[in-house]
């Protein structure tokens, strides 16, 4: 008798390296959301200025974003400013309220445009937009930049003040 189940899909192999451009640095986040599931990221870092220009609302980043969420993982949001990311991305703002008790959100208004950077951290691989206008990153899995990234964002994260909240409470 054969095993007819199907077989997961194998997640796309994450970029290391230099990368320019938004393609890149989307199909980075891509491969990064659905990375997270498969090789089951404890914790997730997404820093940016405003998140804007960040393809979050895509179905495929949600999917990913869906099948990593569970009991005892985090994902902790950084930015300056989440308005542009409340209105331009409402599937992740609907992912974000679906799994509320995982994401904690800071925003650091006191800091200038284009000063928090541009990040996403994870345990195992991190990628660093040096540049965010001309999408200019490096992507890399070496334990000193996973080090220094994580306490530049713990700084940041400690900058900040509870934001984007899960739901907005009103009368």
């Amino acid at each position: 008798m054969s095993n007819d189940a199907p077989t997961p899909d194998p997640a796309p192999a994450l970029p290391e390296g230099r990368l320019v451009g938004r393609l890149a640095f989307g199909d980075a986040l891509r491969a990064a959301a659905s990375a997270a599931a498969h090789e089951a990221w404890s914790a997730i870092v997404l820093a940016d200025d405003d998140f804007s220009d960040w393809p979050l609302g895509e179905r495929a980043v949600i999917d990913g974003f869906n099948a990593w969420a569970r009991q005892g993982r985090r994902m902790r949001l950084i930015a300056r400013d989440f308005s542009a990311l409340r209105q331009q991305h409402p599937r992740f703002v609907q992912w974000r309220t679906t799994w509320a008790h995982l994401v904690e959100a800071h925003v650091v208004s006191q800091a200038s445009p284009d000063e928090v950077p541009s990040v996403i951290w994870t345990p195992t691989w991190t990628l660093e937009r040096l540049d965010p206008v001309r999408s200019s990153m490096v992507a890399e899995r070496s334990a000193e930049r996973r080090v220094a990234l994580s306490e530049r964002l713990d700084d940041w994260w400690a900058k900040g003040r509870p934001g984007f909240a899960a739901t907005t409470l009103g009368l």
